[in-house]
């Protein structure tokens, strides 16, 4: 369950799996899982933040009776397969070649990629990246269990510990509120070094049929973190985004609280807040 009175942990971050799953479960009820694992856990963070204990376990209960996060990693996963629209680092891997990949001898971007659904992704095969994989509950010995908001900061300027290339690909949706979602992204400035993009792959209903966020938006908050857009892919389900961390411009502190920008009775309450 997401922690509610410290600093937004991953427990607020999506959690897949590496662990073999078939791909024949029906897309209808891939997508039943997932949703539903959102709303509830979103309302029990909801709850828990109001202080009302009773409503919480309730949807705890809940959370378990469906499945709990087993049965939303065997959903995740059957999502990422091909038969399914496949895999999302695949944009990554051509962004990247894009822009000329280091040539040999060079050594490989080094890429931090958080709550990491499979170790055979297209940037393990793609032979451009020395991939570090994290996840809140590894299932495979080539992902280390670890809390992307608890990783210790890496210490001076030097490139230990950091990475050119930071993934949060279908993992700042799974965070229950929006305060959580901002600090996400402002920690990501911590860990990278000299190229250096963040990938940030959301939901397309997040950004494009939300209350609280468009693409207008989500741009400013980026802007204001350092962060200068230099890729976007917008598709049915998916949007897509490779941002330049800019070492010459200052971020500004600026405040993005939860504000109605596309009002109407059909649209999501997804937000991103910067305190």
């Amino acid at each position: 369950m997401p922690p509610t009175k410290r600093k937004k942990s991953l427990a607020s971050g999506r959690p897949p799996t590496a662990r073999p799953v078939s791909s024949s479960l029906p897309s209808k009820v891939t997508r039943r899982i997932i949703r539903t694992h959102h709303t509830l856990q979103k309302a029990h963070a909801a709850a828990l933040s109001a202080g009302d204990t009773a409503t919480a376990s309730t949807l705890a209960a809940q959370i378990v009776a469906q499945g709990g996060l087993p049965a939303y990693q065997r959903a995740s996963t059957v999502g990422q397969t091909a038969s399914r629209g496949g895999d999302s680092s695949r944009v990554l891997v051509q962004w990247v070649g894009d822009m000329g990949v280091k040539k040999e001898g060079e050594g490989k971007y080094r890429l931090l990629e958080v709550g990491c659904l499979a170790v055979d992704n297209a940037c393990a095969r793609s032979g451009v990246f020395e991939v570090e994989r994290i996840d809140l509950r590894s299932q495979h010995p080539l992902i280390k269990e670890e809390d992307f908001m608890e990783r210790p900061l890496p210490r001076g300027e030097g490139g230990e510990g950091r990475f050119h290339v930071v993934s949060l690909s279908l993992v700042v949706n799974y965070v229950p509120e929006g305060g959580g979602r901002g600090e996400m992204l402002r920690r990501v400035r911590e860990f990278l070094n000299p190229f250096p993009a963040l990938f940030l792959v959301l939901p397309a209903p997040c950004v494009t049929n939300s209350r609280y966020l468009d693409q207008e938006r989500l741009e400013g908050i980026m802007n204001s973190l350092g962060f200068v857009k230099i890729r976007e892919k917008v598709s049915a389900k998916l949007v897509y985004y490779l941002w330049r961390l800019d070492g010459t411009a200052d971020p500004k502190p600026i405040a993005f609280p939860k504000v109605e920008v596309n009002p109407g009775k059909k649209r999501n309450n997804f937000a991103i807040v910067l305190r």
